[in-house]
């Protein structure tokens, strides 16, 4: 089942307390763990990001991230109905308005987001329905997206165009599988993820 998303930090505490008051510790159940790391993030867009609920009020919303340390992000988006910033350490989300597709919340975390070649659509559709224990909700030509209950606020949001991968993601999908050796392992688009003990317990998450 997919527990939740590993993040790569320079400083695990400060992107911990960021990602709990962004989220509003709203996230569906799923965690958000950080490991430290010595590099920084490259300049290239992640391949997985996060896109929060931006509620009724969301201009306000923005500035609110704003103030907690996240700032605005440019990857080429145009002029797009959402928000685009970056957290502490460079990592692009998203900040949905009312009415964007998909969205089942108010506030918090609704989607995760990973880059698919369309090449790989398929492949990897099959893929993570089986690995995460969840199911197709809508299919589109833009992508794919799972939930784990029809009800579930937070989804799999899976589409092309995939960003190029020069190196090892820096947010990456976490499961618990009782039959699996743990360690991380590719997906079938070449994305690390993370396998841990059914019954494991994370220390630092969000």
């Amino acid at each position: 089942m997919l527990t939740g998303i590993v993040i790569d930090a320079l400083d695990v505490a400060r992107m911990d307390r960021f990602w709990l008051d962004a989220t509003r510790d709203r996230t569906d159940g799923l965690q958000l763990r950080f490991v430290p790391t010595a590099k920084p993030k490259a300049g290239q867009k992640n391949r997985l990001h996060l896109d929060l609920a931006g509620g009724p009020d969301w201009e306000a919303e923005v500035a609110r991230l704003l103030t907690l340390g996240a700032t605005r992000a440019d990857i080429g988006q145009g002029d797009v109905p959402w928000d685009v910033l970056a957290d502490p350490e460079g990592n692009e989300f998203c900040v949905l308005r009312p009415g964007h597709p998909g969205v089942l919340a108010d506030s918090g975390l609704v989607a995760i987001c990973l880059d698919v070649a369309e090449e790989d659509r398929y492949a990897q559709w099959a893929f993570w329905e089986s690995q995460a224990d969840w199911h197709s909700a809508e299919s589109h030509n833009w992508g794919v997206r799972l939930r784990q209950k029809p009800t579930s606020s937070v989804s799999l949001v899976m589409g092309p165009p995939a960003a190029p991968k020069a190196e090892r993601n820096r947010l990456r999908l976490e499961v618990a599988h009782r039959d699996r050796e743990p360690g991380e392992f590719l997906d079938a688009g070449g994305n690390e993820f993370h396998v841990m003990p059914a019954l494991s317990r994370h220390t630092t998450t969000s």
